[in-house]
This record gives C-alpha cells, sequence and structure tokens, in this order.
C-alpha cells in the first residue's frame, strides 16, 4: 500500500508539474536554457550589439512607445558615415541598392520620455528572449538589443534599440487594406493561384489557412503561460514563407511567474479587447515572488483560464478577413457599439446589425465558420469558461473540414513536379 500510495503521488506530482502552463518545463528553460542562451549569446555576440552595427533605413510604423525602422547590419569591413543613412523617404531603397548591405533586420527605437515606455521595451525585450527558446516559429527572429551611446541624426545618447531578423515588414492589416483581400494572400498561403475552385471558395480557403496559423501560434505560447494581450492585425506580420508571425510583445504577460502582471491596470485595443478587459479578474493580487508564482500557476490557469483573452481578438480578425465591412475603422468601431448592445451575442447582432454584412464565406460548409466566430466572439461563462481555447478551436468542423491544407499540400507537390 505505501507503494502505491508513492506512486500515485508520485504520479499526480507530475501531472501537476506538467500541467499547463507548465511548472517544470518553465523551471528548466529558467534555470538551464535561459543561461546557456545568455552564453550562447555573449560568444556570438548578440549580447554585445553597437550603434555602429546597423543603418536604418525608412520608418515602417509607430505605437505609443516605439517606433519600427528598416535596416540593415553594417558589414565589419564597411565604411559608412555615423553608421546611418538620412532618414526620410527612399531609405529603404536606397539600403536595398547598396550592395553592402546584405543582412536586412527590422529596429524598434523605444521612445524617450513617454512614461512606461522603458518598461515595456524591456518586457518586449524579456519575452522574444523567452519566446526564441520556447516557441520560436510563433515570432520574427531576436537579434538582440543595443543602447545608443551618441546623440546623432539617427540615435539619442540613451536610447533603448531592439533588433529583429528581417523577415516582412507588411503585417496582416497592411494587406487588409487592399481591395484585392485576401487573393492578395494566396500565393503566400499555398504557392500559388488555386485552380478549379470559384472565387468565394479560394477565399475561403485562403481565410482559413491565415486563421489556423494564428491560433496555432497563440496555442503555442498559451502552452508556455503567456497571453500576448494585443492581437490584432497590425501585429500579425506576413513572412515571404507565408507564415504568420505575431510581433509586439510589449503588452504581453507571463502568468507562470507574473510577469508584467499589475492587477487592475488593463492593456488593450478597445478594438479587439474582450468585453472583461481584464487578463484575471480585478480581485487577483498582486503576483508573489516568482518561484511560488510558478508552483501556483496551474491552479491559476485552471480557475481563469486566462489565455481566452486572446481568443476573442482572434475571433473579431476572423470577422474582419471574412466580412469586408469590418475592416474599416468606423465599420469595426461600430461593430462593437452594437455587438455590446447584443450582449456579445453573434447570432443576435447578426439579425438587427445596421452594418452591410457579408456572411457568404462564414456560411460555407453549413455555417462552420460562423459556428466559429460565434464560440470565440462571446462573453465568458460560469467558471470563466464559454469560449473556444486555441486548442479546442483548432479541433473545431471549421479546421477538421482541411480543405486549406489540402490545397497547401496539393500546391506543393504540383510545385515541386
Amino acid at each position: 500500500m505505501q507503494r502505491w500510495g508513492l506512486l500515485v503521488f508520485g504520479g499526480l506530482t507530475w501531472i501537476y508539474l506538467t500541467a499547463r502552463p507548465g511548472v517544470l518545463i518553465g523551471a528548466i528553460d529558467a534555470y538551464l536554457f535561459a543561461p546557456l542562451q545568455l552564453v550562447f549569446d555573449s560568444l556570438i555576440g548578440r549580447r554585445n550589439l553597437k550603434r555602429t552595427d546597423f543603418v536604418i533605413g525608412d520608418k515602417l510604423g509607430e505605437g505609443s512607445f516605439g517606433v519600427v525602422y528598416s535596416g540593415a547590419i553594417v558589414p565589419k569591413n564597411a565604411v559608412v558615415e555615423d553608421r546611418g543613412l538620412k532618414r526620410g523617404r527612399g531609405n529603404g531603397k536606397s539600403l536595398e541598392l547598396d550592395g553592402r548591405f546584405k543582412e536586412k533586420v527590422i529596429l524598434k527605437k523605444v521612445k524617450i520620455g513617454v512614461q512606461g515606455a522603458e518598461e515595456f521595451g524591456d518586457y518586449e525585450e524579456w519575452f522574444n528572449y523567452r519566446l526564441s527558446r520556447a516557441a520560436p516559429e510563433t515570432c520574427a527572429e531576436f537579434l538582440g538589443s543595443f543602447v545608443a551611446d551618441k546623440t546623432n541624426s539617427q540615435f539619442t545618447k540613451g536610447g533603448k534599440w531592439l533588433v529583429w531578423k528581417f523577415e516582412g515588414d507588411r503585417t496582416l492589416a497592411d494587406y487588409m487594406k487592399d481591395r484585392t483581400f485576401p487573393f492578395n494572400l494566396e500565393t503566400y498561403m499555398f504557392g500559388r493561384v488555386l485552380e478549379g475552385e470559384d472565387s468565394t471558395k479560394r477565399s475561403a480557403l485562403i481565410i482559413k489557412q491565415i486563421l489556423r496559423q494564428i491560433i496555432t501560434s497563440l496555442k503555442k505560447i498559451h502552452d508556455t503561460g503567456i497571453v500576448h494581450r494585443d492581437v490584432k492585425p497590425a501585429n500579425l506580420v506576413l513572412t515571404k514563407r507565408g507564415q504568420i508571425k505575431l510581433i509586439d510583445f510589449g503588452a504581453a504577460t507571463d502568468l507562470r511567474i507574473g510577469k508584467n502582471y499589475v492587477p487592475n491596470r488593463t492593456l488593450l485595443d478597445p478594438d479587439y479587447c474582450p468585453p472583461e478587459l481584464y487578463v484575471l479578474p480585478e480581485e487577483t493580487p498582486s503576483p508573489p515572488p516568482e518561484p511560488i508564482a510558478a508552483l501556483l500557476s496551474p491552479i491559476l490557469w485552471q480557475l481563469n483560464s486566462p489565455d481566452l483573452f486572446d481568443m476573442y481578438s482572434a475571433g473579431i480578425v476572423l470577422l474582419q478577413m471574412a466580412i469586408p465591412t469590418l475592416r474599416s475603422i468606423s465599420g469595426l468601431k461600430n461593430f462593437n457599439m452594437e455587438i455590446k448592445t447584443a450582449q456579445y451575442d453573434l447570432n443576435k447582432w447578426r439579425g438587427y446589425t445596421r452594418l452591410r454584412s457579408d456572411f457568404t464565406i462564414l456560411d460555407l460548409d453549413s455555417g462552420r465558420g460562423w459556428d466559429l466566430a460565434t464560440k470565440l466572439i462571446s462573453e465568458r461563462g460560469f467558471l470563466r469558461r464559454g469560449r473556444l481555447s486555441a486548442a479546442a478551436a483548432l479541433r473545431h468542423p471549421y479546421f477538421l473540414l482541411g480543405g486549406d491544407q489540402a490545397a497547401a499540400v496539393l500546391s506543393r507537390l504540383s510545385l515541386t513536379k
């Protein structure tokens, strides 16, 4: 009986330590993989990046806490004045034409003098290092950071910069602004234009493939205990290989150890934020020291399902891709006002909306797309459930039909012939 008792206790302990968000795996990452990564990065110079290692190109975008630029790594034997180009339109073209700059990068300047910007920059760096170990395929390859050592036309002394390998400079939001969406992503998703399908079916397959990638990435980061908290088309970058990757982790939180979690503080884009507003209930206390927080995290996760915060946002992205009238700023804001009035019931909203909404794509295959949307865009129910997790969404009949995957496989086979 004593042996059986020990076996049962050991089994339950193992189940608890390996349950999401992964106490055991997290401990191995924190105390083994993270130090090894630090040593390896130091040996290859990633932790010793300098201002003079880069030239800056075009401004690509700007957020509350940072400005994003294209850029390139300066070869060691190259001589570049101030290691920078004069800012303005056309710099990206100059970088492409200059044969010295082979390795393109994306740089993010953390704003100086903006409250909270420095903190968000530090968190974004931490989360990128963490995901580069735990789920590298979900985000762009992070090269490191540096602090500018002087002020010139490009840099401000003391300003922090984050650097990623260039994998693409256009987001899903950029592609959705084009009238040809989603056909402008067809060759990225499938390698070629799909033949033998009408335009509606082709649109549905492209959108399904995009959403599958988004939700698969969310599942992987949720399995590590991380909730992004800012999922939207502008934070989904498309690589040249047709991969959708998450960017901008400044608002993310690691609920395995309580990283970047502050009770009663909400970090959100109101157009994509779920009705609960907070990733955890407002009465949740501040996290204890990290080892204790990690030990208690499976209980916290089971009681609150914080990953469902991101899934509401994924549902909004699905609606925007499938319903053209929701892609505009005004259309999305009107939708949010109407869905709030409908108490976050999509079926009720559909019955009285004044928006000119085309549900054709979602109604294909007996309405499986619409059914998935209704199970993502909803209020949290009993025990904070009532919305599909990423794993449950991937098991939904909308994805199980696999038409997008079959099309992708057939396209690859045809390209190899």
